[in-house]
């Protein structure tokens, strides 16, 4: 066999187990320049990855709204809520990843192959608790991904405005919609493996940024850290902080695109603790310097002077937010490709095509919705909640309630849990505080929040949360036409 041909195998090799969440053969030994490339840039499936795709996925535009989520909770309440729903999210986190592991080991043990096939989080439920519970998945993951992906819309326009507001923030919408609409090129999350390095590296720089400049800005005078004063802020607030830690509802894909999908049991935890020290700092700064002025300004980077430090942040996150949007989409390019046929097409092109009509409807909505920190919340309280936490605490119940099914487990209780009775325990706990703290009380203050921000600036709204005097720039006051052209005009001649 020729060198040439020998490329064109592995290449061929990739191609179709880049899906399966195997290592193609033969990709170690090749050592040919393209080869090299593809396994440093575009091919990636070891647990540095999955660390990397969970990091940087965990924390995007929610970055900028969590000092916002503080004005509402006050300090103490939002560090112990950040601390509290972190460590929520990664055990359910924990949970999603056993069911991945007990329903691929069922599959494969009745010969079913994966090749050219991704494995989704409604097709777990599906397989070990029958056809409502994969509706019941699929309704609230498709939603949630749906309108994860608006929010990185409304937040490349909300950033962008910052540093160019000759347009509104719904023209930059249009823009960055056609932008972001480039991600239906990008096959799987094998492929996010420098997307995901830059990623994180580049909310890192914006977390440390936003603590830094807080700090050397000072506190603003006359502050006032009066929060909480009202419950349905503080809730609205609370489920901020609960969508934060609620990024996981991309972990099966990520699982899948592993070369051993079981080391990723605690990736999302280590994830996470990494993802407190970019959080805490600089919520707790901001907060600490505007007080209740955030109250009024979502985007925490409204209320930091201009400063070429604070433009490199803007770009930062806006790159972040396009491979954040990749992110909350894939999975949904995914389920339309099921959909029509077209998932197991080896065309990059073809795929690419397909995927377009899915775009279509999110840059639409976020032109509608352009309600930043609300929208945040209103998703926390009412897809996030049941995505995230409340549907994989019951499906671990169920799948596991007879004595059969836990004897034959594939994965045991974790060590710091060593009984079924505590692992049931600590489910429930986590289905009663959601159900009740999160989609409860937290779904009634988030949508009087987000039906308030609609009735205070209407839908399609241009340019929500603009500084007055943009807004006074591009309207002129009703005595314009009257006015004189100039202020310093010489004055008509005398009459003789």
């Amino acid at each position: 066999m020729s060198l040439k041909q020998a490329e064109e195998a592995i290449v061929m090799n990739y191609s179709e187990m880049e899906v399966e969440g195997k290592e193609p053969e033969g990709a170690q030994n090749d050592t040919s320049v393209k080869g090299n490339i593809r396994r440093l840039f575009w091919h990636g499936g070891s647990v540095y990855d999955a660390w990397f795709s969970c990091a940087s996925n965990q924390v995007a535009q929610v970055l900028l709204t969590l000092p916002y989520s503080f004005s509402q909770l006050g300090m103490v309440s939002g560090v112990l809520f950040q601390v509290f729903y972190g460590l929520m999210g990664s055990w359910t986190a924990y949970l999603i990843s056993v069911l991945y592991i007990e329903y691929r080991t069922r599959k494969e043990k009745e010969n079913v192959s994966f090749k050219n096939h991704v494995i989704q989080w409604f097709e777990v439920l599906d397989g070990l608790l029958g056809s409502f519970w994969k509706v019941l998945g699929l309704a609230f993951n498709c939603t949630f991904l749906l309108c994860g992906s608006v929010i990185q819309l409304i937040g490349c326009a909300s950033n962008i405005y910052y540093i160019n507001d000759h347009l509104d923030k719904r023209t930059w919408t249009y823009i960055f919609g056609a932008c972001c609409a480039t991600t239906v090129f990008i096959p799987s999350f094998h492929n996010y493996r420098l997307w995901s390095f830059l990623g994180l590296g580049m909310t890192t720089y914006t977390a440390w940024y936003l603590t830094i400049a807080s700090i050397v800005h000072g506190q603003t005078e006359d502050v006032k850290h009066s929060a909480p004063t009202k419950m349905v802020l503080y809730f609205t607030g609370a489920t901020n902080i609960l969508y934060t830690f609620g990024g996981h509802a991309v972990t099966v894909e990520i699982m899948h695109a592993m070369w051993k999908p079981k080391k990723f049991k605690a990736i999302y935890l280590l994830a996470t603790l990494y993802v407190y020290t970019l959080t805490l700092p600089s919520a707790i700064s901001v907060y600490w310097a505007f007080g209740d002025a955030l109250l009024d300004h979502a985007n925490a980077l409204s209320l930091l002077p201009k400063s070429g430090f604070r433009d490199l942040a803007v770009v930062l996150m806006l790159i972040h937010q396009f491979i954040t949007f990749g992110f909350a989409c894939t999975p949904l390019y995914f389920v339309w490709e099921k959909v029509i046929g077209m998932h197991d097409t080896k065309s990059i092109v073809k795929r690419a095509l397909a995927r377009l009509p899915v775009v279509i409807p999110i840059w639409f909505l976020a032109i509608i919705f352009p309600f930043f920190g609300p929208i945040n919340s209103a998703v926390g309280a009412l897809l996030v909640s049941f995505t995230v936490y409340i549907i994989p605490a019951m499906a671990h119940i169920l799948t596991y309630r007879t004595a059969f099914a836990r004897k034959n487990a594939v994965e045991k209780p974790p060590f710091f849990l060593p009984s079924w009775t505590a692992v049931y325990l600590v489910n429930i706990f986590v289905v009663i505080w959601v159900l009740i703290v999160g989609f409860a009380f937290g779904g009634w203050a988030s949508l009087t929040n987000f039906v308030r921000q609609v009735d205070s600036f209407g839908l399609f709204a241009k340019c929500y949360q603009c500084p007055p005097r943009a807004v006074a720039a591009s309207t002129p006051p009703p005595y314009a036409a009257a006015a004189p052209k100039s202020h310093f005009a010489p004055p008509p001649p005398l009459k003789t």
